[in-house]
Formats: structure tokens, C-alpha cells, sequence
């Protein structure tokens, strides 16, 4: 399904009473917010079986647990920093950007930024992705939806100003695989925008939207009759033998 054209949930364009902005009507509020959140629902719900909350729940569920215990034992991973608050961090962030360097900073400031940043030590949250090799379609799915309704919104702004400037500076590093955005770099700022927050409560909209993903996994695991998983054990000596033979 292409991202960027998915369809909305129809039943949710009018959204909670809570999601006001500045500027807009209620009602013209609250349908931009069904789209963004149905959006956001619908790109986390599970990209691939290997991130830790989505293969949690397999494991577990191929032990023939019920599917709430495999879910809870998914949602314990999503709640760690490097998964689920991701997004969190990614937020927390782009505010203390904004206490340091204002809102309007040039290209060239925030050049001067993310160096001093990554030469004190530190990394540029939101940036990167185990897998993937390009900018992250769900950072792209987002990134479109802003554009459009958005698009004067500080927190987006700088959002689009890492964009521009991030990558470049990650690949003269030459230590970065992939320097370009992931979809924790971009999902906070539409939350903060709709009103929501609470960062807190973002981890419990990405574990709503994950069950959508792994808990389908799991009826086609009980229907195909997959195994238990047993990952492989290997002593010292193997792996030594191993890499002796691969340096042969």
C-alpha cells in the first residue's frame, strides 16, 4: 500500500474534543487530526518481523502462548528507549534545539549545531535505521502530510531544517551507514501540533497500532502450524573456528 496515498479511518476524522490548533476551526481540526493519527496508526502498525516488540510477540506466541501474554511480552521491548520512546527522544531533543538555537536559525547555525554536537560526544536522535538504506518512506509519509497542513509550524520547520542539513554532515563522518531520517525523527511533531502532550502516551498509540501487525502474525502462525523458536547455541570454540576459516 503506498503511504503516502493510504486510506483514512472514516470513523475517526472527527477527532476528540482535545485536538484544537490555533487558527483553525474545531471541526477542521479535528478532521486533520483523524487523518494524521489514522496515518500514524497505520505506519506503525508493523514494518518488518525483526524490530524487537513485533519478534517478541512471535517468540513468544510460538511457545502457543496466548496471544495477551505475546502481546504484553512485545509491548515490554516497545518501551525501551532504542524502540517505542524512541519518538520521545526525538522530541525532547528538537525542544532543547530550539532553547539553544531559536526558531529562526539559517542553514548555516544549525550546521554549526549538529557539529558541536556530534564532536561533544553525542548522537542526533532520529537519524539512521538498522535496515534500511534511504529516508525512511513512513519519515516521508509524515513529512508529506506537514507539508501541507502544517507547514509554518516551528517544531516542523526545524524538523525540515534537519532534513536539509543532518545527512550531509552524518556522511562526512564516514562512520554512519545511514544518515538519513527515520520515522521517530518526524511522528512526535504531528502529535505536539494536534495537541497531545503527553509524550508519555505516544508509546501507547505505537503499541495500539503494533497490535495490528503482530497479533495477524500470530492467526497465520497458529493456521500454518509454525514451530516453536530455538534460536542456535554456539560454544567459543565454533565461532572461533568460524571466523579462522572466513580469514582463511
Amino acid at each position: 500500500m503506498d503511504l503516502l496515498t493510504a486510506p483514512v479511518c472514516r470513523a475517526s476524522l472527527r477527532g476528540p474534543p482535545s485536538f484544537r490548533h490555533a487558527g483553525t476551526s474545531p471541526v477542521e481540526t479535528n478532521e486533520d487530526a483523524g487523518h494524521a493519527i489514522c496515518r500514524y496508526q497505520t505506519i506503525h502498525a508493523d514494518h518488518e518481523g525483526g524490530n524487537v516488540s513485533a519478534h517478541t510477540t512471535h517468540l513468544v506466541g510460538s511457545a502457543l502462548s496466548d496471544p495477551y501474554l505475546s502481546y504484553a511480552a512485545g509491548m515490554t521491548g516497545l518501551a525501551g528507549p532504542l524502540h517505542g520512546l524512541a519518538n520521545q527522544e526525538v522530541l525532547r531533543w528538537l525542544n532543547e534545539v530550539r532553547k539553544q538555537v531559536g526558531d529562526d536559525v539559517t542553514k548555516d547555525q544549525m550546521r554549526e549545531f549538529v557539529w558541536a554536537t556530534l564532536k561533544s560526544g553525542k548522537v542526533v536522535p532520529g537519524f539512521g535505521h538498522a535496515v534500511l538504506r534511504k529516508t525512511d518512506p513512513r519519515y516521508t509519509c509524515q513529512r508529506v502530510f506537514a507539508q501541507k497542513h502544517m507547514p509554518e509550524y516551528p517544531l516542523f520547520k526545524l524538523t525540515s531544517l534537519l532534513y536539509d542539513v543532518v545527512p550531509d554532515i552524518l556522511t562526512q563522518t564516514g562512520k554512519v551507514k545511514n544518515p538519513w531520517p527515520n520515522v521517530d525523527a518526524h511522528s512526535g511533531v504531528l502529535l505536539q501540533y494536534y495537541g497531545m502532550k503527553e509524550e508519555t502516551f505516544y508509546t501507547v498509540l505505537f503499541g495500539v497500532s503494533r497490535a495490528l501487525g503482530v497479533l495477524s502474525q500470530g492467526v497465520w502462525s497458529r493456521a500454518l502450524g509454525l514451530p516453536i523458536e530455538r534460536p542456535k547455541s554456539l560454544t567459543m570454540d565454533s565461532i572461533v573456528a568460524r571466523v579462522a576459516a572466513q580469514e582463511d
